[in-house]
């Protein structure tokens, strides 16, 4: 009989290509992990600052503060970056040189380079006015699934103290990031080591991440609900201390009036808020910013001007 139903032979019928997996993501450095919830809270404000910042070329830039408190003598601070050619993303350009002097002759400085298309390295040096108080250096390898960082903190050869703090990160779905890190500190009469576990897991419109150690447990969770509201919470434990902080922030953003708005309430009955205001088209944004500990009885207000 012939093929009375007008099938065609098994051997003619198209094949299915194999699935093609997306490979991992990076996740990162184990210092971002919190970050998306932290760039939630508003920052502490106090007194009244401004910032003049000046773009000298497409590589160098300086920026000049002021700042007058009420708290302290007032300072003036001069801050100098320069950006190589060699950008792997909108946010990372290598070399970078950034420099901090304020007008007591401390300095805060550090170098970022590209060692190779997966490794860099960083060196951070710390000075007040003639004296070294941190000299920093890490090296960082990033795979195609996996961020492995190692830190050298103040390392003295000749009085046989360091700090070593080891990071580890690995995408185990496109989803779920595990790692851990640790700290290993030596000096004379003292020797110790701390172990944290940590994990994300980043969902459409949310983000959870959790720090677990013998030193404690820091929890933050982060969402966004729309495109104009965000909201954070974040938990931070102490076993030293014995001390326990609870967060609640939030970020609200209305694009017509060029206005950003941060707001936080914390467990130590701590509120407060900033608020930035853009001022098109002149490159002008103002900040104004007030705190209130009602446990310690304590307000403090601020407000800054930023040009450029």
């Amino acid at each position: 009989m012939g093929n009375t139903l007008g099938l065609a032979p098994m051997g003619t019928w198209p094949r299915r290509s194999p699935r093609r997996e997306e490979p991992l993501p990076n996740p990162g450095s184990f210092d971002e992990l919190h970050r998306l919830c932290k760039d939630v809270f508003p920052a502490q404000m106090e007194g009244v600052k401004l910032v003049v910042n000046k773009v000298l070329s497409s590589h160098f830039q300086v920026a000049h503060t002021i700042h007058m408190s009420a708290l302290g003598l007032p300072g003036y601070h001069l801050h100098a970056a320069y950006a190589g050619d060699w950008q792997l993303s909108p946010t990372e350009v290598f070399p970078t040189v950034v420099g901090d002097m304020d007008s007591s002759g401390s300095l805060n400085a550090q170098v970022l380079i590209l060692l190779a298309e997966r490794l860099r390295a960083k060196a951070v040096f710390q000075t007040q006015q003639a004296k070294f108080l941190t000299w920093q250096f890490d090296g960082e390898y990033r795979g195609d699934d996996y961020t492995a960082t190692l830190t050298l903190g103040n390392p003295d050869l000749i009085g046989e103290s360091v700090i070593m703090v080891a990071h580890f990160l690995q995408s185990l779905t496109h989803r779920l990031v595990l790692g851990g890190e640790l700290v290993y500190h030596r000096r004379p009469g003292e020797e110790g080591a701390i172990l944290t576990l940590a994990g994300k897991y980043s969902a459409v419109h949310w983000v959870a991440t959790l720090n677990v150690g013998s030193g404690g447990a820091h929890a933050s969770y982060y969402h966004r609900a729309n495109e104009q509201v965000q909201v954070g919470v974040e938990f931070e434990a102490n076993t030293r201390l014995q001390d326990t902080t609870f967060s609640f922030g939030y970020h609200l953003t209305l694009p017509q009036a060029n206005m950003v708005f941060r707001g936080l309430v914390d467990s130590n009955w701590c509120v407060g808020a900033v608020l930035e205001k853009k001022m098109p088209p002149l490159p002008v944004t103002l900040a104004l910013g007030a705190f209130l500990n009602h446990w310690r009885n304590r307000f403090h207000c601020g407000f800054s001007i930023t040009v450029g």
